[in-house]
């Protein structure tokens, strides 16, 4: 039966029709075991299973579809994987807040069994909007972290990292979330700006029973005080450099150092040194050997080193103190002061810094390679490899990879209770879970003791995402080259410092290479009010109601047009309706050629018989699917979609098919092979970003003449011929058609209403002039067409201001 093209454009029943076709027949799986082609490999984010796709994840995801559709039609292989990363704060976070209790009050098993259910419902709302925005990924490669054989790979790069000397387990001040209960990597601590109050209060100097003046927003910290520091610089404090201070309420002695690192400019320039505030405080204890009094735990109370503040939260605790000092006539003054407080990431409480025995990978000793090889990586845009380089230099410890979580990747270590060796597992016995499964090994190596523990601790989430680009390629077991460095890395600058740097840095301590050669780095999708999207702003906006609305190609569409790779751009209705106005303008332009096309073949002979102005439209579409394949190949998708919107809407629909509707009907072939095939390369280039619309009209018009499974496949249009002299009159004679129009227009005639005549005056284009004349009298429905030498018309061509017209009604 004969496919048509409706009256209406029906976005929801053509995208759910061809997502079907696309995924049913494999169209875009990757062939492994075709060694003709080049491959092209994508490291695709694997996101974090919430549940709901917002509109920012949705771009990043069409940026990806975008470069994977361009790269088939280039003649590659490409493989585009779908990962889901399951583990980390998120999900365990996500399930206290359903259930309504900590994960301390769970079962172990019982807490994990419900992470993993509610992560594979979200995966399957996700994977339904990912399949809904018309994604080219190959759905046969689709893999969870929290799958035991994903957990082998992760394990398995810890114990070759471990086997290398690049990992370790030492106590040591780590980043801790007193809510969360668990350590956390530099990475993941978000910094937020405050006003805060500064506390001003007095100590006392032991050797001259002077004040001593200092200036802190923590004086909670007060029982953790070991020192006070100065600038040997500062002239109001040289006498007392190697007293005593003696701590206000805890009445201990504390020493009166100097370094140089201390702002004399800030507070009145004598600090506290406290184990542990900051990690200044860290590089200072271990500098002059200070003890350690730590008085907040793991959950966020003050110990018994806090004495009477013992018991309290850390915020009631402030308050405690402070009163302490103003009764004791110690409190000086109070100022606001706007700072810098780190949080965590996920549940954005303050973080503390404890000693805490944790493993850790050796990050400091891999910073220069990794902004050696970083620097040879292609990054999109360019300025982005600054924010790697910033952030690694920024960073003063070694990356904590364990989690005192429970949905994670078990760290594959035993213990011997009696010596206290370490026995990391051999990976032959991966995937293991310590925390329930036996030791694969009967008694210690090292004493022989039989009394063996498994570690609880867990790995950061970011061991099992920084191997992806592995993992894809096959790694361990069916290692496949060709993938592997991942030719595109694919993110937000978001995660710039996470992902992108954790790739790299575990790519060479396993590879001795990283694991991408181009970082495409998108920017963020602000709400309708210009601030970042957030449900908590109102402003949030999920895929699923811009799909429903819109369809998959408007939003596509949108996305391409919106802003220059790597900048934020803002949400825009308008602009979705803007792009979906002018898909219908396609469908519409579809619908007027599908009449005359539907049993056409082109042929050469046809070829011959072009006028002017369909050499200038196939100049025109030549010169779109240049610049669109230049802009696609510097992954410019903005100027690419822009090309093709701008020549398909303004230049195909609103001049060419005016000019040659005449033509059309009486069956030109001139007419019938130029827009039979501009139509045919604009579809296969625009579905690149539309890929729904583009399969339809081209299923409907050209599948019975064409060789193409699927138009999204296509390679990418051949050259086009076309006669650049014949094309710059066929410019001349569009505009003036336009200007023509415009007459008409402005004498209140209806343009498809006949006239007498059109009057065509020029004194430079006199001889030129008649080969006009068909395309004005048929265009404009003009009895003739009267051309006069000189330049008295009334209406100048505004491109072509040495040619005039009149109209004669």
């Amino acid at each position: 039966m004969e496919g048509t093209l409706p009256k209406v454009y029906d976005f929801k029943a053509i995208e759910r029709k061809w997502q079907k076709y696309w995924e049913e027949r494999g169209i875009y799986r990757f062939d492994k075991h075709d060694k003709t082609r080049p491959t092209y490999s994508i490291d695709t984010p694997p996101p974090y299973p919430s549940g709901e796709l917002h509109v920012g994840n949705a771009l990043n995801f069409s940026y990806i579809d975008f470069v994977a559709r361009y790269k088939r039609k280039q003649g590659y292989n490409v493989f585009f994987p779908q990962g889901w990363d399951c583990h980390g704060l998120p999900t365990e976070v996500r399930v206290e807040k359903i259930t309504g209790k900590r994960k301390s009050e769970f079962e172990p098993l019982e807490f994990i069994a419900l992470c993993k259910k509610y992560t594979l419902e979200w995966i399957d709302s996700m994977r339904r909007a990912l399949k809904g925005l018309g994604l080219s990924i190959d759905w046969s490669t689709e893999y969870m972290t929290m799958d035991p054989d994903y957990w082998r790979r992760t394990q398995l790069s810890f114990v070759e990292m471990y086997r290398k000397g690049l990992i370790y387990r030492a106590e040591h001040p780590v980043i801790w979330c007193p809510r969360c209960e668990t350590a956390i990597a530099e990475a993941e601590v978000e910094y937020v700006e405050k006003d805060r109050p500064l506390y001003y209060f007095k100590f006392k100097v032991k050797e001259t029973g002077e004040d001593l003046i200092i200036a802190s927003t923590r004086p909670e910290l007060l029982p953790s005080c070991v020192a006070v520091a100065v600038n040997p610089k500062d002239p109001r404090y040289e006498k007392i450099v190697g007293m005593h201070a003696v701590v206000p309420i805890y009445e201990r002695e504390v020493p009166i150092i100097a370094d140089e690192a201390v702002d004399p400019n800030f507070g009145t320039g004598a600090v506290m040194i406290c184990t542990y505030g900051d990690k200044t405080d860290v590089k200072w204890q271990k500098k002059y050997s200070l003890p350690v009094i730590i008085s907040i735990t793991e959950n966020g109370l003050m110990n018994e080193n806090a004495g009477p503040l013992k018991g309290l939260p850390v915020e009631e605790a402030r308050r405690k103190v402070v009163e302490a000092l103003k009764s004791k006539n110690l409190l000086v003054k109070v100022e606001s002061i706007r700072t810098s407080i780190g949080t965590c990431w996920r549940c954005h409480t303050p973080v503390e810094i404890i000693p805490k025995k944790q493993w850790f990978v050796k990050s400091s000793a891999l910073n220069k390679p990794v902004l050696e090889e970083g620097v040879k990586i292609r990054w999109v845009p360019p300025y982005m490899y600054k924010r790697l380089e910033n952030w690694v230099l920024s960073l003063d410890w070694d990356w904590v990879i364990s989690r005192q979580r429970l949905f994670a990747t078990p760290i594959p270590v035993y213990y011997c209770k009696d010596c206290g060796h370490e026995i990391v597992v051999d990976p032959e016995h991966l995937p293991i879970d310590p925390r329930f499964d036996k030791p694969p090994i009967e008694k210690c190596p090292k004493c022989g003791s039989t009394n063996l523990v498994g570690e609880k601790d867990v790995m950061d989430t970011w061991m099992d995402s920084s191997i992806t680009a592995a993992v894809h390629a096959g790694w361990p077991d069916n290692f496949d080259e060709r993938l592997f460095p991942a030719d595109l890395q694919p993110n937000g600058y978001d995660i710039i410092r996470t992902w992108d740097y954790y790739l790299i840095l575990r790519g060479i301590a396993l590879f001795n290479k990283p694991q991408f050669k181009t970082a495409l780095i998108n920017g963020m999708v602000r709400g309708t009010d210009g601030r970042m999207m957030h449900k908590s702003y109102g402003n949030y906006v999920a895929v699923n109601e811009v799909l429903e609305k819109y369809g998959a190609d408007s939003f596509r569409l949108w996305v391409a047009t919106a802003a220059s790779t790597g900048q934020d751009v803002r949400f825009s209705w308008e602009g979705v309706d803007f792009a979906h106005r002018f898909l219908v303008k396609i469908w519409n332009a579809a619908r007027l050629l599908h009449p005359h096309l539907r049993d056409y073949k082109p042929s050469e002979d046809h070829a011959r018989s072009l006028t002017e102005v369909d050499h200038w439209m196939l100049r025109e579409a030549s010169s779109m699917i240049e610049g669109a394949r230049d802009a696609l190949e510097s992954f410019d998708f903005q100027r690419a979609s822009q090309l093709i919107v701008d020549t398909m809407w303004h230049k195909f629909c609103d001049h060419y098919l005016e000019a040659i509707k005449y033509r059309l009907a009486r069956g030109d072939p001139g007419a019938l092979y130029v827009s039979y095939k501009v139509l045919l390369y604009s579809l296969n280039v625009l579905s690149v970003f539309t890929p729904h619309i583009s399969e339809e009209i081209y299923d409907v018009i050209y599948r019975p003449h064409e060789k193409y499974e699927s138009i999204t496949t296509a390679p990418w249009p051949e050259k086009i011929v076309f006669d650049s002299e014949r094309a710059r009159i066929g410019d001349m004679i569009i505009a003036t058609i336009a200007e023509a129009r415009r007459a008409k227009h402005d004498a209140r005639i209806a343009l498809g209403a006949p006239i007498k005549a059109i009057h065509l005056h020029s004194e430079k284009y006199y001889e030129i002039l008649p080969m006009f004349a068909e395309d004005l009298k048929g265009t404009l429905r003009a009895d003739s067409v009267v051309i006069h030498r000189g330049t008295n018309g009334s209406r100048k061509v505004p491109e072509y201001p040495d040619i005039a017209l009149d109209i004669e009604k």
